[in-house]
């Protein structure tokens, strides 16, 4: 079989997968979030935290519940890793230095997990799970409760209230991603992936010296680690690691996980405002763009320019053999259009025009399919701005399922699509027109200013993922892209938070004869435009300054 047919089986055989799940994780999405019984679990948690969880909140308590829990969420993981030399389970390392720890505890609270450091090296048993992986349920379960808040605006109206977030916040965790991400672990477990607590042991003795690995509780890290889209590794090589993905079956059941959730939101998003239409008409957005990034990328990864390429069959170095090109592919597009991070191959060693690809999944946004909810809630801010570029084409008060979009919510939505390029962009331009950040580059030129532009994109997108050629763990990339988390994560959240208030606060406009038929192809074709031209204006000067000017150079 040819590398070029098992990719596409591979990618055929995923798709598969996510159709044949779609609607009942979608509708079982729904019942969660609109049920008003509460697991004797849930009762306990918010027993213990204080919380009513049949209080319904407007806007800025929701958002208030959101940014308390985040922060008090960033200062115990912070604290874990101060206090990490006395805590049993440590392996013996000692406390991680503190710029350090503010960027890793502000990476996995943000659902981010940047990573700038080598986790077998640094983190113990009990700060890898009490800390890393707990933030992997709370982060997406966080991010998945701010998009349902957006779709109850929709849903409701003649109101300001938005559910409650605690009960949101409670549900998402313990009844989607706990369960899932359990079945999963047994899953990666029964394939090769380790899961225990032993401590570090020599395997064996490599060019006159040893070599020392740890274990963990890696496949339930891995587990949610995908299914949260989250993406920070047990081991610093990622999901290119044996220990966290040992063969082809797990690597492509591993891009399952990442896209099962995105994708089956939008069947949640259709069900709950009453028209499982929109929900599709979401769904053939994000996958139109998802399968033509795979797409490009495979055949950016397979062409044979030059003997070397000619001889592997296309470009494999920085990739493991038993995925291949055509899996690193779709891994790495799917990584990087969600907010995941993970990698199972080098993203510096792709392609000058396939590490662009990967960039430009990361500014498109991440919405195609995007991040547990995040990933949701971008694109209903996208189809917003769509419906109002279609009303001003026919000179039409814009509206989207029955909402008027006015000047308070294209303000809201202008803040939301502006505030992330604006992050990567001055950031970026800091590091390189500053004397000490460029040291950090391992190469000059077109590559080395691609490897600082990836590694903003990625921080202020809340992806992960990096190009690994830059040294990050300095105190001006450890302290800079923390901000970049921070802002990219809880900015855009306070305006998605108050456009839903004020779409709940509206009153239905009954659909007419002049109404944008949202459902349809022409409104699917329209926001396929929009959201890749408006990131190609905005993002297009640096990525001539970069991968494309490293791609047409060779």
């Amino acid at each position: 079989m040819s590398p070029v047919l098992a990719g596409v089986l591979q990618l055929l055989a995923l798709i598969g997968a996510l159709a044949l799940v779609y609607v009942p994780v979608g509708n079982y999405m729904a019942r969660v979030y609109s049920s008003k019984r509460h697991l004797r679990v849930e009762k306990w948690v918010y027993k213990a935290i204080g919380a009513n969880p049949d209080a319904e909140m407007t806007w800025p308590a929701y958002l208030r519940g959101v940014l308390a829990f985040s922060a008090v969420s960033v200062l115990f993981l912070y604290l874990l890793q101060r206090l990490q030399g006395v805590l049993p389970g440590s392996l013996h390392f000692s406390a991680v230095d503190p710029a350090q720890s503010f960027n890793t505890a502000v990476s996995f609270v943000t659902n981010t997990n940047w990573q700038s450091y080598y986790g077998e090296q640094t983190m113990g048993h009990v700060v890898q799970t009490a800390g890393l992986a707990v933030q992997n349920f709370v982060s997406a379960a966080v991010g998945i409760a701010v998009a349902v808040a957006l779709v109850r605006g929709f849903a409701r109206s003649r109101t300001g209230e938005l559910g409650n977030f605690w009960a949101d916040l409670v549900r998402g965790a313990l009844r989607i991603l706990v369960p899932g991400a359990a079945i999963a672990a047994v899953i990666l477990v029964a394939c090769g992936a380790i899961q225990n607590f032993s401590g570090i042991h020599e395997v064996g003795q490599f060019m006159g010296g040893s070599q020392q690995w740890n274990g963990g509780a890696v496949a339930s890290q891995e587990a949610i680690k995908e299914l949260g889209t989250n993406g920070g590794g047990y081991f610093n090589a990622n999901s290119a690691h044996p220990f966290e993905n040992p063969t082809p079956f797990t690597n492509l059941f591993e891009i399952f996980l990442i896209l099962v959730i995105p994708f089956s939101l939008t069947r949640t998003f259709g069900v709950m405002v009453g028209s499982v239409k929109q929900g599709y008409a979401i769904l053939a957005t994000m996958f139109t763009i998802w399968l033509g990034f795979v797409a490009l990328m495979m055949w950016t990864e397979f062409a044979h320019h030059g003997p070397a390429l000619q001889a592997a069959g296309g470009a494999m170095e920085g990739k493991e053999v038993r995925f291949g090109i055509g899996g690193s592919s779709i891994f790495a597009v799917s990584t990087t259009l969600t907010s995941t991070g993970a990698v199972d191959s080098f993203h510096s060693s792709f392609t000058g025009l396939g590490g662009g690809i990967t960039m430009l999944s990361m500014m498109l946004g991440e919405i195609t399919p995007g991040g547990t909810g995040s990933g949701l809630y971008g694109i209903l801010i996208m189809a917003v701005i769509a419906v109002f570029i279609a009303g001003l084409m026919v000179g039409r008060t814009p509206e989207y399922l029955g909402k008027k979009i006015g000047g308070r919510e294209m303000k809201l939505a202008a803040c939301y699509i502006l505030i992330t390029p604006a992050l990567v962009l001055v950031f970026t331009a800091a590091s390189m027109a500053l004397p000490t950040p460029p040291h950090s580059m391992l190469n000059s030129g077109a590559h080395g200013f691609s490897e600082v532009l990836y590694a903003f994109t990625s921080a202020a997108n809340n992806n992960g993922s990096a190009f690994a050629g830059l040294n990050a763990n300095t105190d001006w990339f450890n302290t800079m892209t923390g901000l970049a988390m921070l802002l990219g994560r809880f900015l855009p959240m306070v305006f998605v938070l108050a456009l839903a208030g004020s779409l709940a606060e509206q009153k239905p406009v009954p659909a007419t004869a002049g109404t944008l038929r949202t459902e349809k192809p022409l409104f699917t074709g329209l926001l396929v435009g929009a959201i890749l031209i408006i990131t190609g204006l905005t993002y297009f000067p640096a990525l001539a300054l970069g991968p494309l000017a490293e791609g047409l150079a060779s």
